[in-house]
């Protein structure tokens, strides 16, 4: 090194010398950033007509021999990088971001909820969303037109069932009664008329079980069914089913708020329409009004009150799920072809028949009469304007008019395996076995006799008793059938005339 320009060492600046005479504001830029990144390497060597940015100096001894010293520029445009305004700052040594507050989040969060749900309220509102049903001009040919259908619903009352159920309950369950029907004892396994029947057929070898037990026992009255009916008249009038009370020696009535039981006296029946009217002694008792049954819809409220299976004033509920419904219900005495019936699924039971079904006004607008056994909620009950047409003949007791209905005068069953092998017949024999005949009625004069086999009309066969009287119940009271027989061993055909059941019975 030249010793004639080498400087002394206290003649050296320092660097805080150097940088406070070339740079005012690097004590400021050491405050604030205490850590910067240097160069890598040697920089490099200015020309002379530059003004020189950056200056290497050479170490003194006090220095490190790769110490590399940095000038500040001349012309103090040097100023540190800043973002978008913001205040310069180096990741480095910096103030921390600030932290978002929960209020603030929580505030953001309910503004949101509030803006969405409005625009959902104002989008339903408006329809936004939803495509036009119908549009005018012309239509494509290859897109159906679409039609506009109206699927709005009035949901102003309180569509998940009524809430007047139980004051209905409350004023009606009143006048509803409980029916009890007596009847002498007879034979604990069959009817008269099959002790009878078993007994000529088979001889006396048949063990007749009516037999068993002394007189004063058969002669007793034993209950023999149970069902419901309704007061209508104050003075003691009450409604029924023709088959609660049917073929019973005596009728009792449980009215509630009365200790004892009344003795009803049967006033006026009728098999066909399965109604009857029974009337009991005294005054002043609860009744039920009779409503129009015309005037419900498809899906009105129903509520029925009986004594299904002996409990007492059971009430269900259901709607009225049809009406004009024709059914068939079969017994000892004949067929009952029931017409204009209301269908509902409100709960009927055994017990239930002859009780009132009522409207919301808690008016009576059926009598329960009978359910589906095969399904589940498929009940049946007389409308009211059944009821209202007869009602006068049924309290008065005097005669009915009714339509002509066409029948043979036999009383029928299913031939079974044990049947046609006492009659020395085919086991596998299918048709209806004549039980006997009623005197001078259309089967007896066309020389039908006990003991045949049905086994169709006119070549078409028919399986059982059911289809056999439906197939004359089609006929016309003075038509002309043929019947084919099973006689012993021989096939036979006789020619019946229909007749009129009603027109017989009166006779």
């Amino acid at each position: 090194m030249d010793e004639n320009n080498k400087q002394p060492e206290d003649q050296v600046p320092s660097s805080n010398e150097q940088d406070n005479r070339e740079d005012p504001y690097a004590s400021v830029r050491r405050e604030s950033e205490p850590y910067t990144f240097g160069p890598f390497g040697p920089s490099p060597t200015p020309s002379p007509s530059e003004s020189p940015l950056i200056t290497e100096y050479k170490p003194s001894i006090e220095q490190a021999p790769n110490e590399v010293m940095i000038a500040a520029s001349n012309t103090r445009e040097y100023r540190p990088f800043t973002v978008s305004g913001g205040v310069a700052r180096s990741d480095w040594g910096g103030k921390p971001p600030r932290k978002t507050s929960f209020l603030a989040i929580f505030a953001s969060f309910m503004i949101g909820v509030l803006v969405v749900g409005g625009l959902m309220f104002a989008s339903d509102q408006g329809n936004w969303f939803t495509k036009a049903t119908a549009t005018s001009g012309a239509v494509s040919s290859q897109e159906p037109e679409v039609k506009a259908v109206n699927s709005t619903v009035n949901d102003a009352t309180d569509v998940v069932r009524p809430n007047n159920i139980a004051q209905i309950f409350e004023q009606s369950s009143p006048a509803v009664v409980r029916i009890e029907t007596y009847a002498k004892a007879r034979s604990s396994s069959s009817s008269m008329w099959q002790d009878d029947f078993f007994r000529q057929f088979f001889g006396e070898q048949y063990d007749n079980r009516s037999n068993n037990g002394s007189e004063d026992q058969r002669g007793a009255l034993q209950q023999s069914g149970m069902g419901s009916g309704f007061i209508f008249d104050s003075t003691g009038y009450i409604l029924t089913n023709q088959h609660v009370i049917g073929d019973a020696d005596q009728i009792k009535v449980i009215v509630d708020g009365y200790e004892e039981p009344f003795v009803a006296e049967l006033l006026g029946s009728s098999y066909d329409l399965d109604l009857a009217v029974l009337k009991i002694k005294g005054n002043e008792f609860p009744t039920l009004k009779l409503g129009d049954a015309s005037s419900l819809n498809m899906g009105d409220w129903v509520v029925a009150i009986g004594n299904p299976y002996g409990f007492d004033h059971t009430v269900t509920v259901g709607v009225l799920s049809s009406n004009e419904r024709e059914i068939s219900i079969s017994d000892s005495n004949g067929t009952r072809n029931y017409k204009h019936l209301l269908q509902t699924d409100a709960s009927i039971n055994p017990g239930n028949s002859g009780g009132p079904l009522l409207n919301l006004k808690g008016e009576v607008i059926g009598i329960n009469t009978a359910v589906s056994s095969e399904a589940q909620g498929i009940g049946f009950a007389i409308p009211t304007t059944t009821i209202t047409e007869v009602l006068d003949n049924l309290k008065n007791n005097t005669k009915i008019p009714q339509a002509p209905v066409p029948f043979i005068g036999a009383n029928l069953m299913d031939v079974t395996v044990d049947i046609a092998q006492r009659l020395g017949i085919d086991e596998n024999t299918k048709g209806s076995f004549v039980k006997d005949v009623l005197f001078n009625s259309p089967a007896y004069k066309a020389d039908l006799r006990q003991y045949d086999v049905i086994l169709g009309i006119e070549d078409k066969k028919y399986k059982t008793k059911e289809d056999l009287i439906a197939e004359i119940q089609k006929k016309s009271v003075g038509d002309k059938v043929n019947l084919d027989i099973l006689r012993g061993d021989k096939n036979l055909q006789i020619t019946v005339i229909i007749g009129d059941r009603n027109e017989f019975e009166a006779k």
